[in-house]
C-alpha cells in the first residue's frame, strides 16, 4: 500500500529502514547525520553529548542575538541607552539579554568541557577508519574553542557600560604585550591608542557577523570530518570486532558445486563487517533527530530558566576618567591576568613582563601543545574512546592538573582580588583606595 503521508513527514517518522536511509540522502539539514550510528555512540557516556549541547547554544546565540540587533545602536553615543531601553522599555528586553548573556557564559564552558572530553578518550588519535585523520577535526576543535574566546569577548564591550569598557582596556593591555607585533595588534584591535568609537564598531561587526559566520563554517567542517573518520572514536572498537568477527566466522555445513557435479561438505562462510555492525546501530533517524531535538529543547530550557533568574548586570555608562579598582577582565581571561600578576616580579634593576610571559608565551605554548598532541601521543589504538585508559593515566593526570590550575586561578582573581590587586579574604570588607583615577 502507498504511504500517501508528504515527503517531510515520512523523512523525521520513517516506518522502515529504507525510508530512514532515503531521509538522510535527500533531506538538506538530515544529511548531517549518518545513516546508522552505533549504540556506543549513541549513549550519554561516549561524549555527553557536549558537541551537540554546544551546537545548540550556539543556535540559542544567534536566534536571540538576531532580536537584539534590531534594538542595539553601535555607537558611543548611543548603545549605552539602547541596551538601558532594553532593560526597561522593550517588551521581555531584560529576559532576552539575559538568556543571550546566560548562553553566551555556558557556551565557553561547554566547548572547553567538549576539548576535555576529548583529550580524556584520547578521541584526536590518529588512528580510525581508514582514511581517517582524526587530528585535523581535533585542530578544528581548537580553532572553534579560541573563536568561542572571541565572540565572548567581543560582545563583551557593546553594553557599554564600565564593566565593559574596562574588561576590554584589560585584554588589550595583555595583547599589546605580544613582542615585535603587540601595539600594532592592540591597535588593530582597538582601531587606535585607546577604546573608543573605532573600537565598538570593529567588535560590534566582529561579533555580530564575521566571528559567527567563520564559526558556522567551521562548525559544518568539523561535523562533516567527523563523519569522514567514520563517527566517534567509541565507534572504532565495534568496527574492529566487526571485521574481526569477519575473518573468524565459523564454516557452515552445506555443498560444495564444480563444474562436474557436487560433493558433500562444508562451505565457507563469512560475516561481512557492515552486517555486524548493523547488529550493533541503529538507523539515525529517528533515534538522533529525536535526541537531538530533546537536547535543543533542554538547552533552550535552561537557557530561558537561567535568564529569568541571572539579570545581566548594567553598571554606569562608560567614562575612561573613572578607572574602576580593580579592573578584571572577563572570568574566562581571568586566569590569565591572574598569571600576569604573580609573573610580574623585580630581579635586581629589571622588572619582568608578566603580561608577555603570563598573557602570552604560557598560553601560546599550551595551544601549541595541544595541537602538537596527537602526534605525541603514543598510547596503543585501542585507547582511543576509552575514557581514563590506563595507557594514558600519566598525560591524563598531568591534563587535569593544568586545567585545575586555571580554574583555581579564575577562582583567586574573581573571590580573592582587591583593589591594586591585593590579596582579600571574602569575608573580608576591602579598604577603599585612595584614588578612582
Amino acid at each position: 500500500m502507498k504511504d500517501r503521508r508528504p515527503e517531510f513527514v515520512r523523512h523525521f517518522t520513517p516506518r522502515t529502514p529504507r525510508e530512514a536511509s532515503d531521509a538522510i540522502v535527500r533531506n538538506f539539514l538530515l544529511h548531517a547525520f549518518p545513516a546508522r550510528i552505533t549504540r556506543a555512540a549513541l549513549g550519554w557516556r561516549a561524549s555527553g553529548w557536549l558537541g551537540t549541547i554546544a551546537l545548540h547554544l550556539f543556535l540559542v546565540l544567534s536566534l536571540t542575538g538576531a532580536v537584539l540587533l534590531f534594538h542595539y545602536i553601535p555607537s558611543v553615543e548611543r548603545a549605552y541607552a539602547s541596551v538601558k531601553d532594553l532593560e526597561f522599555i522593550v517588551s521581555f528586553g531584560t529576559w532576552l539579554r539575559a538568556t543571550h548573556r546566560v548562553a553566551a557564559h555556558l557556551m565557553v564552558a561547554v566547548v572547553v568541557a567538549h576539548l576535555v572530553r576529548v583529550f580524556l578518550t584520547g578521541a584526536y588519535k590518529k588512528e580510525g577508519a581508514p582514511g581517517a585523520f582524526r587530528p585535523l577535526n581535533w585542530w578544528i576543535g581548537i580553532a572553534l574553542l579560541l573563536l568561542t574566546f572571541l565572540l565572548s569577548f567581543t560582545g563583551y564591550l557593546l553594553p557599554w557600560d564600565q564593566l565593559a569598557y574596562w574588561a576590554v582596556t584589560v585584554g588589550a593591555q595583555i595583547a599589546a604585550s605580544a613582542p615585535l607585533v603587540g601595539e600594532a595588534l592592540r591597535e588593530l584591535l582597538l582601531g587606535g591608542s585607546s577604546v573608543g568609537q573605532p573600537t565598538l564598531l570593529r567588535f560590534y561587526v566582529l561579533h555580530c557577523f564575521l566571528l559567527p559566520g567563520l564559526t558556522a563554517a567551521l562548525v559544518a567542517w568539523h561535523m562533516w570530518r567527523l563523519r569522514k573518520d567514520g563517527g566517534l572514536a567509541v565507534t572504532d572498537r565495534v568496527a574492529d570486532a566487526a571485521r574481526e568477527g569477519a575473518r573468524v566466522a565459523p564454516p557452515a555445513p552445506g555443498k560444495t558445486y564444480t563444474l562436474m557435479g557436487s560433493t558433500p561438505g562444508a562451505t565457507v562462510q563469512a560475516h561481512a563487517p557492515s552486517l555486524l555492525l548493523e547488529r550493533e546501530s541503529v538507523t539515525a533517524i529517528p533515534a538522533v533527530v529525536r535526541r537531538s531535538l530533546a537536547v535543543f529543547c533542554a538547552v533552550l530550557a535552561v537557557c530561558s530558566l537561567l535568564g529569568l533568574l541571572l539579570p545581566a548586570p548594567l553598571e554606569e555608562p562608560a567614562n575612561p576618567a573613572v578607572t574602576p579598582n580593580p579592573a578584571k577582565a572577563p572570568w574566562y581571561f581571568l586566569w590569565l591576568q591572574e598569571l600576569v600578576s604573580l609573573l610580574t616580579f623585580r630581579v635586581g634593576g629589571f622588572v619582568v613582563d608578566g603580561a608577555f610571559l603570563g598573557g602570552i608565551l604560557l598560553p601560546g605554548v599550551l595551544v601549541g601543545l595541544l595541537a602538537a598532541w596527537p602526534f605525541l601521543d603514543r598510547s596503543p589504538r585501542e585507547a582511543a574512546g576509552v575514557w581514563f585508559h590506563p595507557s594514558r593515566r600519566r598525560q591524563n593526570r598531568v591534563f587535569l592538573a593544568l586545567l585545575l590550575a586555571a580554574v583555581a586561578l579564575m577562582l583567586v582573581g574573581t573571590f580573592f582580588r582587591g583593589p591594586y590587586w591585593a590579596w582579600v579574604w571574602p569575608w573580608e570588607t576591602a579598604p577603599p583606595p585612595p584614588s578612582w583615577v
